[in-house]
Formats: C-alpha cells, sequence, structure tokens
C-alpha cells in the first residue's frame, strides 16, 4: 500500500480514544479508511482490557471489501480479511463479530448476551444510502425495500443502547447522541494541493489510496 497510517499517528490517535471519556464516538472525517484503521486497533487493545463480545457493523459487503483492501494498516487489513467468511474470530478472550446494516445478517450478533458486548464499531458508506432512505419505487431487492419501515439509523440505536463503547464512521451525517471527534493530522476535505483547491466533492480518499 503506497499511503500508509504511520505509527505515531496511529498511536496517538488510539491513544485519543482510550483517554476520551465519551460512551458514543462520532468520526467523521473524510478519511473513511484511515479512520477505520484507527477505531478498529482501539477495539483490538479495549478487547484486551475488558474481554468480552465486539461487533463491526458495515453498511454492506462491498464496503468490507474495501476495508479489507484499503485500510491504512496491515494488522487491520489481515484481521478483517479473516473475519470476513465465517463472521467470528477469537482474539485472546474475546469474539469478534462482522454483520452488516440489514438485520437478517445479524443471527450471530442477536445471540450474544447483552451483558457480554462491550465494544462495537459501525461503518457507514457515504455514497449510498441508508436502510431507512430506500425508496418504494426500487424494487431491486425486496428485503431492503422492507428496511425501509425500521426506525432511523436502527442499525446503530439498536447497539447504542446495550453496548458501553460505540465507535461510529461517517461523513456528512449526524448520529444523536454520539460525541464527534476530530483528529488533527487529518486535513479538511477542502484543502489546497500545489495551489489548486480540490472541491469537497472530490473523495480525496482514492487520490492517496
Amino acid at each position: 500500500m503506497s499511503d500508509q497510517l504511520s505509527k505515531k499517528d496511529l498511536y496517538e490517535s488510539v491513544k485519543t480514544l482510550v483517554e476520551l471519556n465519551q460512551p458514543h464516538i462520532h468520526l467523521n472525517q473524510h478519511k473513511l479508511f484511515t479512520l477505520f484503521s484507527i477505531a478498529f486497533q482501539y477495539m483490538l487493545f479495549r478487547s484486551t482490557k475488558v474481554p468480552g463480545a465486539f461487533i463491526l457493523r458495515v453498511e454492506d459487503s462491498q464496503l468490507v471489501d474495501k476495508l479489507q483492501r484499503r485500510a491504512k494498516d496491515p494488522s487491520t487489513r489481515k484481521f478483517l480479511q479473516a473475519l470476513t467468511l465465517p463472521r467470528k474470530l477469537k482474539y485472546n478472550n474475546s469474539f469478534f463479530y462482522l454483520d452488516f446494516f440489514n438485520t437478517a445478517t445479524w443471527n450471530l450478533t442477536n445471540d450474544i448476551p447483552k451483558e457480554k458486548i462491550q465494544g462495537a464499531i459501525i461503518v457507514k458508506n457515504s455514497s449510498t444510502r441508508p436502510m431507512n432512505e430506500i425508496p418504494m419505487e426500487d424494487e431491486s431487492d425486496p428485503m431492503e425495500t422492507s428496511l425501509s419501515n425500521l426506525p432511523k439509523d436502527y442499525y446503530y440505536n439498536v447497539l447504542k443502547d446495550i453496548v458501553p463503547k460505540t465507535i461510529c464512521i461517517a461523513f456528512d451525517y449526524e448520529f444523536d447522541g454520539a460525541y464527534k471527534l476530530n483528529f488533527p493530522f487529518i486535513k479538511n476535505k477542502a484543502t489546497v494541493i500545489k495551489g489548486v483547491k480540490i472541491a469537497s466533492d472530490v473523495d480525496l480518499d482514492k487520490l492517496d489510496s
């Protein structure tokens, strides 16, 4: 990978999360793959201090595939690749689970005793529609259409009510009750490169991948 997250930035960012006294955190900057590496490494660290179950809830399988390939540190990529097929993986004395916003994929996580869940990461792809915004005339997937009747952000709120530590990753979105955290080493989306201002609708992750 041509653009890795430096060990210093990764360490300082995880340290910030460890020291932040907030149960629900929203990482809302535009560097999704960088933020995912930080959040995932934090949850790995937390799992060694507070063993239990940890949920990774990603919008869809296409986004998981992107995270496998483009997360900004090798250990995060390798762990996610190992987790994807069984969707359950033991790490020391903890277990990590993978599911998606589609409730039909929650068969494993629904069976976890609530008191065992110690953390969750929720990753939303800003380029796609959340499950509650799918128009009724879209008949490409009947299951997705039925999900449109669920409450807003159900994929997050159902975890927020029972999980002591959640991290949401989503750019240009709002999550009720989540503390917004920005990392100073990540530049604003509208930035200047060699004297040229980049418009805010340009995906800068594609420029550095």
